[in-house]
């Protein structure tokens, strides 16, 4: 069942994910709206600001993210920042609790210019800088997301510009792909606070692993990599084995539980993450919010076979 996933169900479902007519079909059905509030917690700042305060009652931190990607027209971009302006503004006020962690808000660059035609790469650094630059007044940490390869050079050029003025500025790498190895060598022996996935996109098997116990494989060598050195490895996998694995890999480095943390998104093993940060780990939430949901949503049903059965449990209980 996992071979069949990987190899066929998986790029099905990416494929579909970047399809408009099915994208306007699903967010069409009220059944589908439904299901997503499983990953998603709504469509306003407001929603998410529940979401967050919740989190950090269980003792939990938080990494907020307003949906979007791939905008067309800088006035999307413009957009964007405005949202992520108020969302900083708000966090802010929030404060911390003892022993909490600084509140963050993740960005993809695309969201915010990237791939426009015309001065992307220095639209998406400007609107990413303002954002840092709020983020930093208001006590608020930022890392950049990771999206499909074509993005990751320019993504790590414009990390690299911003850290020289936000050096707490985090940055997220895919295991899956194989040039991340000497990416994670870079970051860690920069210090820099290194967010490490295994990867959500469907990429050639030129670039990227493609076999599950492969992609593990190339996960831990980097996460080994990200613990001995001078960063904060946030080692974000639902994954039992590399969940397991990061303590001792901690250890090996000299590192205590305060000095990495574990990373999970919002409706996704919530007892897991309990029992970490019962145990006394570092448990930070990815908390996604907006109108813009489709192509997440497709990203998490093709990441888990559980998430795929869930979702497909719901439509059968619909028609009945």
């Amino acid at each position: 069942m996992a071979g069949l996933f990987a190899h066929t169900l998986r790029p099905a479902i990416l494929a579909a994910g970047r399809r408009p007519g099915l994208r306007r079909a699903a967010e069409a059905l009220p059944v589908t709206r439904r299901v997503v509030h499983r990953f998603i917690t709504g469509e306003t700042i407001y929603s998410a600001l529940d979401s967050v305060t919740a989190l950090r009652d269980s003792g939990r931190c938080v990494s907020v993210d307003h949906l979007g990607e791939d905008v067309s027209d800088a006035d999307d971009a413009d957009a964007a920042v405005r949202v992520y302006l108020e969302l900083v503004d708000r966090l802010g006020c929030l404060g911390d609790g003892a022993a909490v962690r600084p509140l963050e808000v993740s960005l993809k660059l695309s969201a915010l210019g990237q791939s426009l035609d015309r001065d992307g790469e220095k639209i998406a650094r400007e609107n990413a800088w303002a954002i840092c630059a709020a983020a930093q007044r208001a006590g608020v940490w930022v890392t950049v997301d990771a999206e499909d390869h074509t993005t990751t050079d320019s993504t790590l050029r414009i990390v690299r510009d911003l850290r020289r003025e936000f050096d707490w500025l985090g940055v997220a790498l895919q295991a899956y792909l194989r040039r991340t190895l000497g990416d994670c060598e870079e970051f860690a022996a920069a210090g820099a606070r290194v967010r490490l996935c295994k990867g959500a996109y469907d990429e050639p098997a030129s670039l990227a692993y493609r076999d599950p116990a492969a992609v593990t494989d190339s996960y831990l060598r980097c996460l080994r990599v990200l613990m001995a050195g001078s960063g904060y490895p946030m080692v974000a996998s639902h994954d039992p084995a590399i969940i397991e694995a990061a303590p001792s890999l901690a250890r090996e480095s000299g590192r205590g539980t305060g000095e990495f943390e574990y990373q999970m998104l919002y409706g996704i093993r919530d007892d897991e993450q309990r029992r970490l940060a019962e145990a006394g780990h570092t448990v930070r939430v990815y908390v996604p919010f907006g109108t813009q949901w489709y192509g997440y949503f497709m990203r998490r049903l093709a990441e888990r076979p559980a998430n795929l059965t869930f979702f497909l449990r719901a439509l059968a209980a619909r028609r009945h």
